[in-house]
């Protein structure tokens, strides 16, 4: 008989040790993208001759909303944009321990919300796309 992985429910995610979380940015939205390529010869009266040539781009974006008196730190933000500054890859890992490849952050959009007095932001929405690296 096969058993159910333990899940907890503040853990969403894994991006290398980063783990998306109730505590650190629990995403809202995550999408992804993969496509194939098929390389294409033109022929003389016909449709194009296409042969099948392997895996094209896998992308993923993940987006959300980081509100610090709910759920989130603006902190975990920050040490995301260091994890990109490196240019390193890591592995995505999804809650239930599926390893979706080796991903590298490609860009980030970052928007406040709710400005309170100071210029201070009550939440900070994010998008933040990956780009898969490995094989």
């Amino acid at each position: 008989m096969a058993t159910l992985p333990i899940v907890s429910p503040a853990h969403l995610m894994t991006l290398g040790m980063f783990i998306f979380g109730m505590d650190t940015i629990p995403y809202q939205d995550l999408q992804r993208r993969i496509s194939w390529r098929h390389e294409e010869m033109d022929r003389f009266g016909a449709r194009p001759a296409s042969q099948f040539a392997g895996p094209g781009e896998d992308l993923v974006t993940i987006a959300g909303l980081v509100v610090p008196e709910v759920a989130g730190s603006y902190a975990s933000i920050d040490r995301l944009i260091e994890m990109a500054d490196t240019g390193d890859n890591w592995p995505l890992v999804d809650g239930l321990g599926y390893v979706m490849g080796h991903y590298r952050i490609e860009a980030m959009d970052l928007g406040h919300v709710g400005i309170m007095a100071g210029g201070l932001p009550r939440g900070q929405q994010f998008t933040m796309d990956l780009k898969r690296v490995d094989g």
